[in-house]
């Protein structure tokens, strides 16, 4: 699966999870539900957006560096130019 291909809400829910999976392991203790659909909707809402937002810079990233490697030409070439 691409990064293209997932949700900003399966990506949301999915950290819920793993978060609330390893809570314990981290020493805290969670008094919030573990279960994603119970979660308070303008909490889900903000977990959601911020999701959104991680995925949008992601995928910004992937594309500066899909450019970047995808150059055909060599350092010599920017001495004709000048550079």
């Amino acid at each position: 699966m691409s990064i293209k291909e997932v949700t900003a809400e399966s990506l949301a829910s999915l950290f819920f999870h793993y978060q609330s999976a390893l809570a314990p392991d981290f020493g805290c203790s969670s008094t919030e539900s573990s279960d994603w659909t119970e979660m308070p909707h303008n909490e889900r809402q903000r977990m959601i957006a911020a999701a959104r937002l991680t995925l949008l810079e992601l995928a910004s990233s992937e594309r500066r560096l899909s450019k970047s490697r995808n150059t055909d030409h060599h350092p010599e070439e920017g001495r004709e130019w000048g550079c």
